[in-house]
């Protein structure tokens, strides 16, 4: 059967599923979700890009940063937990870069979290020293180290709401076509709002993404002492829940093409949202997880030196008016274009308050909380 049939097949026996029900089998049902299927996701012949797909230099400034952090966890053996590896590459060139650093090399620890077994099994390919598997975070004893995830949470599923009267959810049904209907939101999705001191006009559609809550607190749950990066396209509260955003921020890739209709190509296109780093951060603190600071991609590259470390690569190389050139069409993308659009939270637990070369463009009038 197709996954479109099954999910019908569903929804007919059921009733309407919520389209947190729909996403989740769309994206993560058994080897036909977009997900678990062995399909090529990422890369010219995927759906899309990942910034680590574009050059090993976001790689290699992402292991400044945590060779950085390794420094303030008093160089003790240190541990690396990457959530969603995609095609390995990031972890591929975290650990060329460090490397270079025998004390922290001989006693680090790189741990893939992946479910899927289609993408372990790329990963493998070209991943052996260092890295170990796991389903769960819970099943990695003793984290002391840094928890990494790229484009991780907005991939998660989320309920859909909207404001009328008062909040509804949005549900999935089938009529000779799938077709949207509401019903009243439950408590969790109302108290998601509530805490945030965000009140949603009327007529207003968005995304919860309450996985991103439990995911905060699993980490901040396995996490001794260290630091947790989390790099995605999303905005904070006040920004995510402005009048430009009334329609929601759901977005579907195939073949580089975007939509925002989930209800076509099913399990072979990719699903995603913005997340909320507001949300991220605030259940964090509860959980016991403190905010560094937010920034942008852009902004945490150059703070570690991408540009410096590309000029010297450059003269190093015979070939360097070819590579600059090269490299000027990457670092639109990863500077100008992604650098813009996706942030980098980093959060801290047990660890003094050292400062972070990542975080140098700060803006202290960024707040987390709005």
């Amino acid at each position: 059967m197709l996954l479109s049939e099954i999910i019908i097949e569903r929804i007919k026996k059921e009733g309407p599923i919520s389209f947190r029900d729909f996403m989740e089998m769309a994206l993560y049902y058994p080897e036909l979700g977009y997900y678990n299927s062995a399909q090529n996701k990422i890369g010219a012949d995927g759906d899309f890009y990942t910034s680590a797909n574009l050059t090993a230099d976001f790689g290699v400034m992402i292991g400044r940063q945590i060779e950085e952090m390794w420094q303030n966890l008093e160089k003790k053996p240190f541990k690396i937990i990457e959530y969603g590896a995609g095609t390995g590459l990031l972890c591929h060139d975290i650990l060329d870069y460090l490397g270079n650093n025998i004390p922290l090399y001989e006693n680090l620890t790189y741990c893939i979290i992946e479910k899927s077994n289609s993408m372990r099994e790329i990963q493998k390919k070209h991943l052996h020293k260092k890295v170990n598997w796991y389903n769960s975070i819970k099943d990695i004893p003793e984290i002391n180290g840094c928890v990494l995830s790229n484009e991780l949470i907005d991939n998660f599923s989320v309920h859909q709401v909207i404001m009328e009267e008062q909040l509804k959810e949005v549900f999935v049904d089938y009529k000779e076509g799938f077709i949207e209907i509401l019903k009243p939101a439950k408590k969790e999705l109302i108290q998601y709002f509530e805490t945030l001191n965000v009140q949603l006009p009327e007529g207003f559609r968005t995304e919860v993404n309450l996985e991103a809550v439990s995911w905060i607190k699993e980490v901040s749950q396995s996490l001794q002492k260290g630091y947790v990066i989390t790099i995605d396209y999303g905005l904070l509260s006040a920004e995510l829940y402005n009048n430009r955003r009334s329609f929601g921020t759901l977005l579907c890739y195939y073949k580089h093409h975007k939509s925002d209709n989930p209800y076509q190509f099913i399990g072979q296109q990719d699903i995603t949202t913005h997340i909320n780093f507001s949300a991220l951060s605030h259940w964090g603190s509860q959980y016991g997880i403190e905010p560094c600071g937010i920034v942008n991609q852009a902004e945490f590259l150059l703070a570690l030196g991408i540009k410096e470390y590309q000029n010297s690569t450059l003269n190093n190389n015979p070939n360097n008016l070819v590579l600059a050139m090269q490299e000027s069409l990457i670092n639109y993308r990863l500077l100008m274009d992604m650098g813009i659009k996706f942030k980098v939270l980093i959060q801290q637990k047990g660890v003094s308050e050292y400062p972070l070369s990542g975080l140098k463009f700060l803006n202290s009038s960024r707040a987390l909380y709005t």
